[in-house]
């Protein structure tokens, strides 16, 4: 099982930045697909961006040019920086973490989630 710790959140205003991190339990972390989802009440969670092992990249269209997702491998945590936030930003934020690369319908699953941290952006 591994454990993954949200940290960073919290309120910014229209404009501002924030650095999401998500820490690891496990040092298996290097080999993991991961990424950041959100999630507003009463809608699902949507990919912000995510990370494979070799580093390759994905982003959402909403947060191209604006967040950055980044590994620290020796660490065992996940960053997202976020600038030029927006109110829309406003959101729970989660880190996910995936063994293997599963696909269904184009979408990817994960094994394990954190328990989320809050973004408010307020405008």
């Amino acid at each position: 099982q591994v454990r993954l710790v949200e940290s960073g959140g919290g309120p910014v205003q229209t404009g501002g930045s924030l650095r999401l991190s998500c820490a690891a339990s496990d040092s298996n972390f290097r080999f993991y697909i991961m990424a950041w989802y959100r999630q507003v009440p009463g809608k699902g969670r949507d990919v912000v961006a995510r990370t494979g092992p070799q580093g390759v990249t994905y982003y959402a269209d909403s947060v191209k040019g604006r967040f950055t997702i980044s590994r620290d491998n020796d660490k065992n945590t996940l960053y997202l920086q976020m600038n030029s936030l927006k109110p829309e930003g406003t959101a729970m934020y989660y880190c996910a973490a995936a063994n293997n690369r599963v696909v269904t319908n184009g979408v990817y699953h994960f094994d394990y989630w954190g328990q989320g941290t809050q973004v408010t952006v307020s405008s």
